[in-house]
């Protein structure tokens, strides 16, 4: 077995070298052909030459993030297996027997660590992150993409590097933890995930994560994968309490109890009808663009609903909504005129007008809708992309 233990550095100076130690022990304990390969993202401390002091291997990352210098270190590593941590000296180097046996006898795309398993020293891991962040964000990850990960985040993970070449990996920041688990699931990786312990690092600086920015682009890149989510189901809920109020108060007033809903609901229902029509338009828009340039896989639900707005007479049903929309604009303006011009009173004109001004507002949105719609998916039909596992190059090591 060819490994390569991968470690992510800047400015580690005070852990890097115990973490080289701990790796090539491990190597050497395990029986391996392999080697430590450090991706340094720009040090100043004199990092670089404490790791080449020690036969490690050093590669320098301009592009500044932690997903950056991961990209490069996967680029670069000459091993077919890889694991990678923190140069921090907070997971254990010096025990990685079980990702090598998931990797190599238990035949996994990609083995994840978990911490909450594993155990996690005091100190080691801020309460906020522990009890809150990680395992909100796991949850979110497991329930919008499914699978069994419990710990989205840790930072202790082994892989094929052939796989994990084919996954299309492109953030640049911390957010790259959880591109490397969706993208793994989409293309039905074999994840198993092992028992890893977190103890507290051995710097006396600041960690590089940030709470809550690095927090927020995690989540961030969740929502933006599952367009279901950031705009379907919100769509829908927005439409259908739209449509709900513009059927009941389109002629009169409803009383419920002491209660009147008149024109000003009316107003507030056409506006939740035109969100969640322009919403469910961006979650296919979203959909048919991340399916077409590989970023999602394509499902059975997702040909249903290209199947049905893609048809060139969907154009003709949202022109007779615009139609709809003119005549009950020109009514409006034919009864004003029958008044000479004179103040109108709005429980009646105003239904009338803000029926027009939803159809008018509803169909040339979704005219352009279904044109944009085919500029998105424009040569798909012919030439459809398939979610598909990366085939190694010939000598891709």
């Amino acid at each position: 077995m060819n490994l390569t233990i991968l470690l992510p550095c800047l400015d580690e100076a005070e852990t890097l070298p115990i973490c080289i130690k701990k790796a090539q022990k491990s190597i050497k304990d395990l029986g391996l052909d392999g080697e430590v390969l450090v991706a340094d993202n720009g040090s100043t401390d004199g990092s670089q030459d404490l790791a080449t002091g020690l036969g490690a291997r050093v590669i320098s990352v301009k592009q500044r993030g932690y997903g950056a210098a991961l990209l490069a270190g996967i680029d670069a590593a000459k091993g077919e297996f890889i694991i990678m941590a923190d140069a921090d000296d907070s997971y254990a180097l010096d025990n990685i027997s079980e990702f090598v046996s998931a990797l190599h006898t238990g035949g996994a795309d990609l083995v994840m660590g978990n911490r909450f398993k594993g155990g996690i020293d005091k100190g080691a891991m801020p309460w906020l992150h522990q009890y809150l962040g990680n395992p909100v964000l796991s949850f979110l990850g497991r329930r919008f993409f499914g699978g069994k990960i419990r710990d989205f985040h840790c930072g202790m993970r082994g892989f094929r590097k052939s796989f994990v070449m084919g996954l299309g990996l492109n953030t640049i920041g911390m957010e790259f933890a959880s591109e490397l688990v969706v993208k793994s699931q989409f293309a039905d990786a074999k994840i198993l995930e092992v028992p890893t312990k977190l103890k507290k690092d051995g710097r006396t600086r600041p960690p590089h994560l940030r709470t809550w920015r690095d927090g927020w682009r995690h989540l961030r890149f969740l929502l933006s994968y599952s367009p279901r989510v950031l705009f379907l189901y919100p769509g829908l809920v927005s439409l259908m309490t739209g449509l709900i109020g513009l059927i009941a108060l389109s002629r009169h007033s409803v009383a419920i109890g002491v209660i009147t809903f008149d024109v000003q609901t009316l107003i507030f229902s056409s506006g939740f009808f035109l969100i969640g029509q322009q919403l469910i338009w961006f979650a296919i828009l979203a959909k048919g663009s991340s399916v077409a340039r590989g970023l999602l896989p394509e499902d059975e639900t997702w040909r249903k609903i290209l199947a049905l707005f893609s048809k060139e007479r969907n154009i003709l049903v949202f022109i007779a909504i615009f139609l709809v929309g003119v005549a009950l604009a020109v009514s409006t303006f034919l009864h004003w005129q029958s008044t000479g011009f004179s103040l109108l009173n709005p429980n009646q004109s105003l239904r009338t007008a803000l029926m027009a001004l939803v159809c008018l507002y509803s169909g040339i949105q979704s005219i352009f809708f279904h044109f944009l719609l085919g500029v998105v998916l424009t040569g798909t039909e012919t030439a459809p992309i398939s979610w598909r596992p990366y085939e190694s190059k010939a000598g891709d090591k």
